[in-house]
């Protein structure tokens, strides 16, 4: 299928589509008009992608997980992610306590101002 079609499976503009290929998480055949085609399986791997991204990984990690989300093909890499996954779940709940005083700190300053 062609990046638009993908782009409208999927919801992700063609934009997006071609940053993921330049970061090396999607990626495409060129036909010989040089349009891209990208395989069976790209609307699972954008899928993947986005949802990854939306938890907060990174990039650099979304190209080191996606293997194992994906048709696992190196699935003996896949438990080393763990202790990298664990450590920014961590990071984001660490975040969301220090979100939570501040946001109660700032319904007890609105609260006295008011």
């Amino acid at each position: 299928m062609r990046i638009g079609e993908l782009s409208a499976r999927t919801g992700a503009s063609p934009r997006s589509l071609r940053y993921y290929e330049q970061q090396g998480l999607l990626s495409s055949e060129r036909q010989s008009n040089g349009y891209r085609e990208y395989g069976a399986n790209a609307v699972a791997i954008v899928e993947t992608i986005r949802s990854l991204l939306d938890i907060g990984l990174p990039t650099t990690l979304v190209q080191q997980v996606l293997p194992c989300t994906v048709g696992a093909k190196d699935e003996a890499a896949c438990p080393e992610l763990l202790e990298q996954i664990a450590v920014l779940r961590d990071d984001v709940g660490s975040r969301a306590e220090r979100f939570k005083t501040i946001e109660a700190s700032l319904t007890s300053y609105l609260s006295a101002n008011t």
